[in-house]
C-alpha cells in the first residue's frame, strides 16, 4: 500500500473511533441523572415518585400489632403492609401533642424553632413547607382530613379534602375525592397527605363488642383498673377503624395503578394514646412512632431498620426521593445560628438498605400550653440515644395540669392509690409531679417506671446528653422557661398577623 493510502486509512480509522466515542457519550448522557449536581435516584424506580402519607391521630406505637404489642389491638391491613415494606423502629416524633408534631413533619423543622411548639400553633411568618418544596419540583398536592397547621400561606397544597361521614360504613375518609385527585394528571406526580383522626378521643367508632375488656392485654406502665379496661376496649375499636381506613387507601392505590415503584407510601403513627404516661409526656409511649414504610423496588419486603430517625427528616427524605437536594432548600425560618437549611436530614440510605444508622440522638419536647385545661406553663425537654432518656422537666415545682388528669381512667387510679395500692400510688405521683431531670436506661426499662437520674453511677450519661440538648436548645433559640411563657403568643388566637 502506498504511503498516501496508509495515511487515508489511518483518517479513516480516527473518524470511526470519533463517532464510537460521540455515540457512547450520548447513549451516557441520555442515562444519566437530568441536572448536574442534583441527587442521583435510587436504582430501581422511576423519576419523582408519587407520595402518600397517612397519619393516624393519637396512636401509641406499640398498637400497631406487627410492631410486638404489648397490645390487644388488630390491625390486620398494616401488619399486611408491613410485610411489604420496612418497619422504621427508631422513629420519633419531636413532640406529643398534635400541632406542634404534623407542623414539624410538614416543614422540616423542630417546633420552637418554626414557632409552633404549643398545641393550636402557626409558624413563624415566611416558613415553607412540603407542599412549597415539592410544588416546585412538579408535584400535585393534596391535604385530606385535619389540618392543625398555619397560616395557609406557609401550606399552599393545591387541594384540601374534609374528612366526611360516608355511607360505606363511616369511615370518614372522602375515598372518591381522593381517588379522583389520584387520577386527575398523570403527567405530574402528587403527594397526598391523608390526617384521619383516629383513634383521637372520644372512641366512638368501630365495633367496640370485638374487644372484651375482661380480657384486654393492659400494657405494664398502665394500672389496671375497670375504667382502664373499658377505655382501652373503646380505643381498640378505633385503632381496628383506622386500620380499615388505611387499608381503604391501599386499594384505592391499586385500583388506580400505583400500588407498585412508582409510589412511596408512609404510614405513621402520633403521640400516643390520651390515657397517662403516653400523650402529653415525652416518655416514649408519648413520642415514639410507628413507622412503616412501602417504595417496590427500593424498599426490600419485610425489612426493618432500626436507625434513630425523627418526623423532621421526612420532608428532605421525600426531597431526595424526587431526585432534589436537600441541603440547598430554603426553609424560609432560619435558626438562632442563621442557617436556613433542614433542622432533619435525608433517610433514604435507610429506606434502600444501604444504612443502619441516622442520628446519635433524637429530641423531644412538651409544652403545656394549649392543651385542654393546661397550665400556664409546663414545660419538658427530651434527648435520647439507643439506649438512654434524659428528660428535664422546665418547671418542677408546678404541679402538672391538663392532659389525661380529668379522665375516668386516671380517676380511678386515684382512688386504687388511696386504697393502697402501691404501683397506683407510683403512677399517679409520677404524673403529677415530675423532678428536674429524669434518667431511663430504655435497654432493661422499656416502659421508664425507674428514674435513675440520683444514681451517681449514671452521672457521666446525664452529662453527655444534657450537652447534646443544651446544644440543641441553643440552635433552636429555646430559652427554657422563658419559651414556654411565651407559648401563647404563638397560638392562632393569639397571632391574627399570621392567619
Amino acid at each position: 500500500m502506498t504511503e498516501q493510502g496508509i495515511v487515508r486509512g489511518r483518517r479513516l480509522r480516527g473518524q470511526t473511533l470519533l463517532v464510537v466515542c460521540w455515540a457512547a457519550i450520548v447513549a451516557w448522557l441520555a442515562s444519566a441523572p437530568s441536572g448536574w449536581g442534583e441527587a442521583a435516584e435510587p436504582e430501581g424506580r422511576a423519576s419523582k415518585p408519587n407520595v402518600v402519607i397517612f397519619i393516624a391521630d393519637d396512636l401509641s406505637w406499640h398498637d400497631v400489632a406487627c410492631f410486638g404489642g404489648p397490645t390487644s389491638a388488630r390491625t390486620p391491613n398494616l401488619d399486611q403492609f408491613a410485610r411489604e415494606g420496612m418497619k422504621l423502629t427508631g422513629f420519633f416524633s419531636p413532640a406529643s401533642v398534635c400541632s406542634p408534631t404534623r407542623q414539624a413533619l410538614l416543614t422540616g423543622l423542630y417546633p420552637v424553632r418554626n414557632g409552633a411548639y404549643p398545641n393550636h400553633a402557626v409558624v413563624r411568618p415566611g416558613t415553607k413547607s412540603l407542599p412549597t418544596h415539592l410544588g416546585s419540583l412538579g408535584y400535585r398536592t393534596a391535604v385530606v382530613g385535619k389540618q392543625h397547621y398555619g397560616p395557609a400561606a406557609s401550606y399552599p397544597f393545591d387541594e384540601e379534602l374534609s374528612l366526611r361521614d360516608e355511607s360505606n360504613g363511616g369511615d370518614r375518609l372522602p375515598l372518591k375525592q381522593m381517588e379522583q385527585f389520584v387520577r386527575a394528571d398523570r403527567d405530574r406526580p402528587f403527594c397526598l397527605y391523608i390526617a384521619t383522626k383516629e383513634p383521637h378521643a372520644p372512641h366512638t367508632l368501630g365495633d367496640q363488642s370485638a374487644y372484651d375488656p375482661d380480657t384486654l392485654t393492659v400494657p405494664p406502665y398502665l394500672v389496671d383498673t375497670p375504667e382502664t379496661r373499658r377505655g382501652l376496649a373503646a380505643y381498640y375499636a378505633e385503632v381496628t377503624c383506622m386500620d380499615k381506613q388505611f387499608g381503604d387507601v391501599l386499594r384505592m392505590l391499586a385500583d388506580t395503578g400505583h400500588a407498585d415503584d412508582d409510589t412511596l407510601v408512609f404510614f405513621l403513627s402520633e403521640q400516643g394514646n390520651s390515657l397517662p404516661h403516653g400523650k402529653w409526656t415525652c416518655y416514649d409511649v408519648g413520642i415514639r412512632v410507628a413507622a412503616i414504610a412501602r417504595w417496590p423496588g427500593v424498599i426490600s419486603p419485610g425489612t426493618e431498620n432500626r436507625a434513630l430517625v425523627q418526623y423532621v427528616d421526612l420532608a428532605p427524605t421525600l426531597l431526595a426521593a424526587a431526585g432534589a437536594d436537600p441541603a440547598a432548600i430554603d426553609t424560609g425560618c432560619p435558626d438562632a445560628h442563621g442557617s436556613r437549611g433542614f433542622d432533619g436530614r435525608s433517610f433514604l440510605d435507610v429506606l434502600n438498605g444501604k444504612s443502619q444508622t441516622l442520628r446519635e440522638v433524637i429530641f423531644a419536647e412538651h409544652t403545656g400550653r394549649g392543651i385542654n385545661r393546661g397550665p400556664e406553663a409546663y414545660g419538658t425537654r427530651a434527648v435520647r440515644d439507643s439506649r438512654y432518656k434524659l428528660i428535664v422537666n422546665l418547671e418542677p415545682d408546678a404541679e402538672f395540669a391538663g392532659g389525661a388528669i380529668g379522665g375516668k381512667a386516671f380517676h380511678s387510679w386515684q382512688q386504687k392509690a388511696a386504697a393502697g395500692d402501691a404501683f397506683a400510688s407510683t403512677q399517679v405521683a409520677r404524673y403529677l409531679r415530675r423532678p428536674a431531670t429524669e434518667l431511663y436506661d430504655l435497654e432493661t426499662d422499656p416502659w421508664e417506671l425507674t428514674d435513675l437520674a440520683d444514681q451517681p453511677a449514671h452521672a457521666a450519661t446525664i452529662q453527655r446528653l444534657r450537652g447534646h440538648l443544651e446544644t440543641w436548645m441553643t440552635q433552636q433559640g429555646d430559652r427554657g422557661d422563658a419559651t414556654e411563657r411565651e407559648a401563647h403568643l404563638h397560638q392562632k388566637r393569639n397571632n391574627r398577623t399570621q392567619e
